[in-house]
């Protein structure tokens, strides 16, 4: 059909106004479960440090002839570890015109960009500390590094593939990252055997962090602890096709995916023994003007606290599709 001779369309009309809506969809993921579940702490140097102890092996042999003079015990030091405060900034600039007009789905544009750059420092801070990067003391030419997750466990690993390494620190930081191997496939016995290392160091492991290969791949181990919810009326049950809870024979862990963790790493930590050690707070200032236009620096300072690597472990080099 043709439309009639005549006829005004608003293909020709001046003057229709915008349908824009008053708001802005966003969906980029904002949580956070590592930094969330994990202690705060206070760092006081940009090499912040603790100390690691344990006790000396269990024996029965511990017997001694009555009446004996003592022998003493020789003492063993402390471990002294430590990480590097990793400064993290956002600077949002806005141009004096923008902050004039009038714009839809926001307030004032400043706000707004302010409001995005702090959630996406949020996010930086969780994806380092859930990576794999080495800890680095920085240079005038270099940013420092706070060490991840990949490089910190080194106690109770299993690698999937015979170049897979990671190296072991007697005292202050992982300056190494781990070096992958040839990619395979996460299995049960993974994990089973990753708990219970963490279990015989002393550890209890409350939580499995994993990427979305494998937590899909975790929801079919024989050891979830249900996949069926109770229905107590007539009619078919709701199967739940996710394992968030596995049930070990060293406690329950919660397997929680993470968009931010390193995909071919399987992390199991007893969240106790971590912690977020700020320097800095996550704070934002006003920068001097150069032009017509306003400024914000929004910065962080912060490291990697693990108070006790042997407390968790990791599968890592596993395949991620």
């Amino acid at each position: 059909m043709a439309v009639p001779t005549g006829t005004f369309t608003k293909y020709a009309a001046v003057g229709i106004k915008e349908d824009l809506q008053d708001m802005v969809y966003d969906i980029s993921p904002t949580e956070t479960p590592f930094m969330t579940n994990i202690g705060r702490g206070k760092a006081r140097a940009t090499y912040h440090e603790w100390q690691t102890d344990s006790l000396a092996a269990a024996s029965a042999a511990n017997k001694h002839i009555e009446g004996d003079d003592d022998a003493t015990n020789t003492a063993s030091p402390t471990t002294r570890l430590g990480n590097y405060t990793q400064i993290m900034k956002k600077v949002p600039r806005v141009s004096g015109t923008m902050i004039a007009v009038d714009t839809a789905g926001r307030r004032d544009e400043m706000s707004y960009q302010i409001s995005k750059r702090s959630q996406e420092i949020k996010r930086d801070i969780e994806a380092c500390f859930c990576g794999t990067q080495a800890a680095a003391v920085g240079t005038a030419a270099g940013a420092r590094a706070s060490a991840g997750l990949g490089a910190w466990l080194w106690n109770n690993q299993t690698k999937k593939g015979a170049a897979a390494t990671t190296v072991a620190v007697s005292s202050g930081a992982p300056t190494t990252a781990p070096t992958a191997g040839t990619a395979g496939t996460f299995t049960e016995a993974n994990l089973k055997s990753t708990i219970a290392a963490c279990w015989e160091d002393g550890g209890s492991p409350t939580m499995v962090l994993v990427g979305s290969h494998n937590k899909q791949l975790a929801s079919a181990f024989g050891g979830i602890a249900t996949q069926y919810r109770d229905n107590p009326q007539t009619g078919p049950g709701v199967i739940i096709g996710a394992a968030d809870v596995y049930v070990s024979d060293f406690g329950q862990l919660n397997i929680v995916a993470s968009r931010f963790t390193t995909a071919a790493n399987v992390f199991v930590l007893d969240l106790e023994y971590w912690e977020a050690g700020y320097l800095r707070p996550i704070s934002q200032k006003p920068l001097a003007k150069t032009g017509d236009s306003e400024r914000r620096e929004i910065l962080c300072e912060v490291t990697l606290v693990a108070k006790n690597p042997a407390s968790s472990g990791k599968v890592y080099t596993t395949t991620t599709s």
